[in-house]
């Protein structure tokens, strides 16, 4: 395994410093890139090309070791996430920008649509680095839903070398924009992470379905569009919705205001559990322990068709539309009518339920890190060959 000057064992990365001269390194700063980037790293040390990391802080608390990652040598840049994801971004960016100027890896990987990454990815283009987007693609074509990821995941595209499009429709839309980067759809690793979580994935079998006595909903909400007019009609919807055969878990974010504000719309309601901000094994054993997930995440659009969990999107559009054409998943947006008709049918239509219970893959087969580890180790060696006929 890899280690360093900056490697910890208890999984948190040394503040400032420095990394030693990996070519290749990551952008880490939330649970969702740390979920999704591990497989990464696993999948370059298996090459023979362990990464270093730049752990942002935006997520204050993340933990590598919760994610595997307490092995690769790390970087703290004391960045913790502010309320205006801009402000965040810049702040990134300046730390990289620092660090970057004496010791400067080949090749910046970032993942998603955070201020992390867009921090990240500025830095790299200042500095003339290579940079590969992980998750490549995605877009509602609404710069307003989700604000500011969509944003991100825009100009983030537009500044990368090498894009890694789950799917084939990430590629198209890339394709549309003709932009300059190589192009290459991998799957999402997301779907590796879930697969080393739970081991093989299911794939044409329906999933084992038993009736209960009690219908269980879970539900999650955290997305920024969705922190006040969103919680309110989610949490009239729940209540109009619970009763002595249906009940709800509700996890909380890591967020304290919306936590505080479910407490406000929720605590003490009967029927109705709120629970603390679960890891990802965890979450994932509830989710294959509900009979219909309520979310607005981005993490469980891709995990629930897999799983074989129907799932209800609370959002109004989605830039993982693949879910929807297979069936799995179907958007209800905050509306209380909207949700309270939505499991209204399908609790009564056992029918309905099996049908978004069929293991799908739409977002990969679980062996996308290895192939974006590959691609980017090729691009790494091809811009060494090229920097060496350059200087003969």
């Amino acid at each position: 395994m890899p280690s360093g000057p900056a490697s910890a064992t208890n999984g948190a990365p040394k503040p400032g410093g420095k990394l030693r001269q990996y070519r290749i390194a990551l952008v880490v700063g939330t649970r969702p890139e740390a979920i999704k980037l591990s497989p990464i790293a696993h999948a370059l040390a298996d090459l023979g090309e362990p990464p270093g990391l730049f752990v942002t802080g935006q997520h204050p608390g993340l933990e590598l070791a919760d994610h595997r990652l307490e092995s690769f040598p790390a970087v703290s840049l004391g960045c913790p996430g502010q309320p205006d994801p801009m402000l965040h971004a810049d702040l990134v960016r300046a730390a990289m920008l620092r660090i970057l100027a004496t010791n400067q890896p080949e090749l910046l990987i970032v993942q998603g649509d955070t201020s992390s990454a867009l921090g990240g990815a500025l830095a790299a283009s200042e500095f003339g680095m290579a940079l590969a987007h992980v998750e490549a693609g995605l877009r509602t074509y609404d710069p307003n839903l989700p604000w500011p990821e969509e944003e991100n995941r825009v100009a983030i595209d537009r500044m990368s070398n090498l894009l890694f499009a789950p799917t084939s429709g990430n590629a198209a839309n890339l394709r549309r924009e003709q932009l300059s980067g190589r192009i290459h759809v991998t799957g999402n690793s997301g779907i590796d992470a879930l697969a080393a979580l739970i081991g093989p994935l299911p794939s044409k079998p329906p999933r084992r379905w038993l009736p209960r006595r009690q219908f269980k909903l879970l539900v999650t909400c955290h997305r920024r569009e969705n922190w006040s007019a969103g919680l309110e009609g989610l949490a009239e919807a729940l209540l109009e919705l619970v009763d002595h055969r249906l009940s709800a878990d509700v996890i909380l974010p890591p967020n304290p205001g919306v936590t505080e504000r479910m407490h406000r719309l929720l605590g003490g309601r009967g029927g109705i559990s709120l629970i603390p901000p679960l890891s990802h094994a965890a979450t994932i054993s509830a989710m294959r322990a509900a009979d219909l997930v309520l979310s607005d995440s981005g993490g469980m659009q891709e995990e629930a068709p897999a799983l074989g969990v129907p799932l209800l999107v609370l959002r109004d559009k989605t830039e993982r539309p693949e879910g929807l054409t297979m069936g799995s998943m179907e958007l209800v947006g905050t509306d209380r009518d909207r949700i309270v008709e939505a499991v209204g049918r399908l609790r009564s239509d056992r029918r309905l339920l099996r049908e978004m219970a069929r293991p799908s893959m739409p977002f990969g087969d679980g062996r996308s890190a290895p192939r974006i580890a590959q691609a980017c180790l090729a691009y790494v060696e091809e811009m060494a060959a090229l920097r060496a006929s350059r200087r003969a």
